[in-house]
């Protein structure tokens, strides 16, 4: 009689599907299994990302912003004619639905940087639109930059996630992958920024949980140029995962050994050349690792991995049929979808699951020839 009332300890739901083959799904699967899930959010917060979305303009950065008035978007939009080739922008479709409300100016632009721009910043694209998306957020009062990846976009909204779907038009959109969030906050607003997924390029986190290691993982990753003006660990996170693959290489495999590493216990038992190897990590990049109750889901170009906390304090199932990929926070978001999903498990804490396209789907995907 409590449901719906009394507040859930694991609050937050998340959920994943990933086709291997690169097959498009269309977004209403999403909806349905994240809608399951209800009660663990409370309207605070929802949203989505999907990759392969966008194929006619695959070689352009989408930056999806919200602007609160005409005021900030004009302003923002100078700075971006400054610094890209802007060959789209309009608003990003929704429907009007009495759930939600207050929504900011939605626009999205497809770019690519001015080459003298590039030429002049030496950088390599990806960290030029970076730091063009953190001096938006940071310097533009009134425009936030909330996706920023090509040929992929994060949907969000204060709301349940299933109508902030509704609200996006997610049934509009095909991809290979898409995550979705349901926010139960504890220590921050609910807000239209502030809900999942958080976003840097082509990396998105969706997250369940509270990171007690926030402050240490905050200050050695903004020492790297990246702010931390949310004041939220999932924002804190994304930026480590984006640090740890696109600027320190590592690949995603190795980012769940540095951010959800083995208790030193376990390190010593060991033998030598792996126990070297884990020592490295937690000795080298100790900062960047997690602790606390959380399970993610880590969108990527190409690819989708789930992790859980050392301690598995999160809940998180993941399953397959056929080629394509599921993972929930529970198994019953899951089989709403596709009951006859098979090999069903919790994996364990600390191990990642990571899940890529095919190779000629991925080639298929970047318009490369086999």
């Amino acid at each position: 009689m409590l449901e719906g009332i009394s507040r859930i300890p694991s609050g937050c739901a998340i959920s994943g599907i990933f086709s291997r083959s690169g097959a498009r799904i269309n977004g209403e699967p999403i909806i349905k299994s994240i809608s399951v899930m209800h009660d663990r959010s409370n309207g605070l917060g929802g949203g989505f990302a999907a990759y392969g979305i966008y194929p006619e303009y695959k070689d352009y950065y989408a930056l999806h912003i919200f602007h609160n008035d005409n005021a900030a978007k004009i302003k923002c939009e100078k700075f971006l004619e400054q610094h890209f080739d802007i060959v789209s922008a309009a608003n990003i479709p929704t429907r009007k639905i009495p759930e939600i409300t207050n929504e900011p100016l939605i626009w999205r632009y497809f770019a690519t940087p001015l080459k003298t721009k590039l030429v002049s910043s030496q950088l390599d694209e990806r960290e030029f639109t970076a730091r063009c998306a953190f001096r938006i957020n940071t310097d533009i009062d009134g425009s936030y930059v909330f996706s920023s990846g090509k040929n992929m976009g994060v949907f969000k909204a204060v709301g349940f996630p299933e109508d902030v779907g509704r609200f996006y038009r997610l049934e509009d959109y095909e991809g290979y992958c898409f995550t979705a969030h349901g926010r139960y906050p504890t220590n921050t607003p609910g807000w239209w920024g502030g809900a999942h997924p958080f976003a840097l390029l082509d990396c998105t986190v969706v997250h369940n949980g509270e990171i007690s290691s926030y402050d240490a993982n905050r200050r050695a990753i903004e020492m790297y140029g990246y702010p931390c003006t949310l004041q939220t660990d999932t924002e804190v996170i994304t930026y480590i995962i984006d640090y740890l693959r696109r600027r320190r290489g590592f690949s995603y495999e190795e980012i769940c050994d540095i951010v959800a590493a083995p208790f030193w216990s376990e390190i010593d038992k060991m033998p030598p050349d792996k126990k070297a190897l884990y020592e490295y990590y937690r000795a080298v990049f100790s900062q960047y690792l997690i602790t606390g109750p959380f399970s993610i889901l880590v969108g990527f170009e190409g690819g989708l991995m789930a992790l859980n906390d050392r301690l598995k304090l999160r809940s998180m199932v993941v399953g397959n049929r056929g080629d394509v990929f599921y993972a929930a926070s529970e198994e019953a978001a899951i089989r709403v979808i596709e009951p006859d999903v098979e090999g069903v498990y919790a994996p364990s804490g600390g191990e990642g699951v990571i899940v890529r396209l095919e190779p000629g789907a991925m080639r298929a995907l970047r318009g490369e020839k086999a």
